[in-house]
């Protein structure tokens, strides 16, 4: 079902005395938050109708109309589908219209309250670019024509146009549609209208305090854009500078002695100083220096590193270490022989940034201020430091690179491996629920008089195939997600007796769809454990995964025991342990690369893609945890142990999980009064 006519014109056509004007999607963002916040901020209820074109757009705003339903039972949301959105009465009024409905080149939202009335009713206006090859506008640019105001009887022939577009998509709310005609009284006429909007309270306050904040937060970006983009510009043109002067050389000496001398002049600093050296040297000797000043030149001379704090500080973290002032700093007054080094070479503000390649320290950047007066700083100067680190680690990368074919050889040959690995287990995985896919579907297709058993049977074997096809391909997914950086955690305390209550229930849904049994799950989980801090969501899935791949290969008289304790007073370690057919010595850490598979990828006896284990790795040491296996051989079990931090802060409220809320009811919980819970669970 689809209506293609538009709101917009349809208020037009009814009032034509209306004029449009064009707003920006800034402005309609500012606008929209506003009227929700006068719902929000009053004690009446209200009626609220509001057009999100599509439910992404919805879930940008979903919190703040859960808090807006609290207030009033008459919210009615209406957005075009794109995963989850649909018809419902749960939080709000959910409706759900077609794609190529006219409202979904809308922006609507009205507000009815028995005091003040609101209405922003907006179609966008499409671009249409110059040339082919132009590429699509910005978000933020995206233009609306239509019209915001106050007035009641626009609010109400608006409220009423978009009540019988709700009305027409669902039925069903025929009763609670009059109910909000009656109440907010849609049905007088012009005149009663014209004459109850002389006489509402509109308060503004919740308008212009909102509207200011988000003019206010504007500016302070766009001023904080502009220092940025001057700052990336300085940054660039010297990072130029030296990626020019990599490319034209590959010796090393050349690439140094043109950094040290771009960055010191750059900075204007009094020496500047990049050398070679390792953690565990002892002393380096300088031979690429810059002097900005009539100041001693060290070019030549021994540097001590052991003996320096600073230095064994950079090792330890890293990071930068930056000394604004010598003489108060107690890293440098407690060391005689760094004081010793900073009177003979005049030095009275140090910065030392490191160069690493693969983590690992290959060299160093120094900036010294000599002279009488401190020197602070600033967070450009520092970035840019970082960013010629970084380009002359490029540097030592190129170097060794040539000096380590071998090894690159190595890298291809494993990189071909796991192309290997990849075509034949996609190849397998994917090629068999195909073809049992496509003999059901061709069974039911040629066969129309089919018994309705029978029928189910074929239907229920090509959902099953099609699951294990959308399962494979979400593991793909999320590795690469992990892999490439681009997960946001979202930490959090909570006990990771709700996570094991989630991963348990989650197997044992699986295992029943699967017609699979189960082999005895068994939790020895202390009562008291403290709180862990890490992302909720991912906590569960390793702990999915973990105890799915312990069942995967214990046989359905075995049996599957999750253990917890704490470790230390930092962490938490949690172990997997099976009575299956074990792991060898030798595949202990391989068992958690990519695509593997102890059998091999086309004779194993157990399903999958190898990718279960890897995932799990890269969540633990993304929230900082380790992980690894134990196992005593074949048929001997293995042991699969991870840490989780554990929040600091015992007494910190716990943080409810967006997920457990929603699956919570169907985990395990078991109870009991010791201290050390021993549940078997089927």
């Amino acid at each position: 079902m689809s209506i293609p006519t538009s709101v917009l014109e349809e208020l037009l056509h009814a009032l034509p005395l209306l004029r449009t004007q064009i707003y920006f999607k800034s402005s309609l963002t500012a606008l929209s938050h506003a009227m929700e916040d006068q719902v929000l901020a009053g004690v009446e209820p209200a009626l609220v109708i509001a057009c999100f074109q599509r439910e992404r757009f919805y879930r940008q705003e979903a919190h703040r109309y859960r808090r807006i339903s609290n207030k009033t039972d008459q919210v009615y949301v209406l957005a075009a589908p794109e995963t989850e959105f649909q018809n419902s009465s749960q939080i709000q009024e959910a409706i759900a219209f077609e794609p190529d409905d006219g409202l979904a080149k809308e922006w609507h939202l009205v507000v009815l309250a028995p005091n003040y009335s609101t209405c922003l009713v907006c179609r966008e206006k499409e671009v249409v670019p110059v040339k082919a090859s132009d590429l699509p506008s910005m978000d933020q640019s995206r233009r609306f024509e239509g019209i915001w105001t106050f007035d009641r009887q626009v609010s109400s022939i608006v409220a009423r146009l978009l009540l019988e577009r709700v009305r027409v998509y669902r039925p069903e709310l025929e009763e609670k549609i009059e109910q909000a005609i009656a109440t907010y009284r849609l049905r007088e006429t012009d005149k009663a209208l014209e004459a109850a909007a002389r006489f509402q309270d509109v308060d503004p306050g919740p308008f212009v305090q909102r509207l200011v904040t988000y003019l206010q937060a504007g500016q302070h970006k766009l001023v904080k854009t502009y220092r940025s983009m001057a700052a990336q510009e300085r940054r660039e043109r010297l990072v130029n500078s030296i990626t020019t002067a990599i490319r034209q050389s590959l010796n090393p000496a050349d690439i140094f002695q043109v950094a040290v001398r771009e960055l010191g002049g750059a900075l204007d600093v009094c020496r500047c100083l990049i050398y070679r050296c390792k953690a565990t040297d002892q002393e380096a000797a300088i031979a690429y220096e810059f002097l900005g000043r009539s100041v001693k030149s060290l070019t030549g001379e021994v540097w001590p590193l052991q003996e320096n704090p600073l230095f064994q500080e950079v090792v330890a973290s890293g990071e930068r270490v930056a000394v604004e002032n010598i003489r108060t700093d107690t890293r440098i007054t407690g060391s005689k022989r760094l004081m010793t080094l900073v009177q003979e070479w005049e030095i009275e503000s140090w910065l030392m940034v490191p160069v690493l390649y693969q983590n690992q320290l290959v060299g160093m950047v120094e900036l010294h201020h000599c002279g009488c007066e401190c020197r602070e700083w600033d967070a450009e100067e520092l970035a840019m430091v970082e960013a010629i680190a970084t380009q002359v680690g490029v540097a030592t990368l190129q170097a060794e690179a040539y000096a380590n074919l071998e090894d690159l050889n190595e890298q291809l040959a494993a990189l071909d491996r796991t192309r290997s690995n990849l075509i034949a287990i996609t190849g397998h995985e994917l090629r068999t629920p195909l073809s049992t896919i496509q003999v059901c579907l061709e069974s039911l297709a040629s066969d129309p008089d089919m018994p309705p058993e029978l029928r189910q049977v074929m239907l229920s074997t090509a959902l099953d195939d099609a699951e294990r096809m959308r399962t494979l391909v979400q593991d793909f997914l999320t590795l690469s997600r992990l892999e490439s950086g681009r997960v946001e955690w979202n930490t959090e305390v909570l006990p990771l007796h709700e996570c094991l209550s989630l991963a348990i229930s989650s197997v044992r849904t699986r295992a029943n769809s699967e017609a699979g049994a189960l082999p005895t799950l068994t939790l020895e989980v202390p009562e008291d454990l403290p709180l862990v801090r890490a992302d909720g969501e991912w906590l569960v899935e390793v702990l999915s995964k973990l105890i799915d791949n312990a069942c995967k290969f214990t046989p359905s008289g075995g049996k599957v025991t999750i253990l917890a304790q704490p470790r230390g007073d930092r962490e938490l370690e949690v172990k997997v342990a099976d009575t299956g057919r074990g792991i060898s010595s030798d595949r202990l850490e391989t068992v958690f690369d990519r695509f593997y598979q102890e059998e091999g990828a086309l004779r194993r006896s157990t399903g999958g893609t190898g990718l279960g284990l890897a995932i799990c790795r890269q969540i633990v040491t993304g929230w900082g945890g380790q992980i690894w296996a134990k196992s005593g051989g074949k048929d001997c079990g293995s042991q699969f142990h991870f840490t989780i931090p554990i929040a600091t802060d015992s007494t910190s409220e716990v943080t409810p999980n967006p997920r457990s809320k929603s699956k919570s009811s169907k985990g395990d919980r078991s109870s009991g009064s010791s201290r050390n819970r021993r549940t078997p669970i089927r």
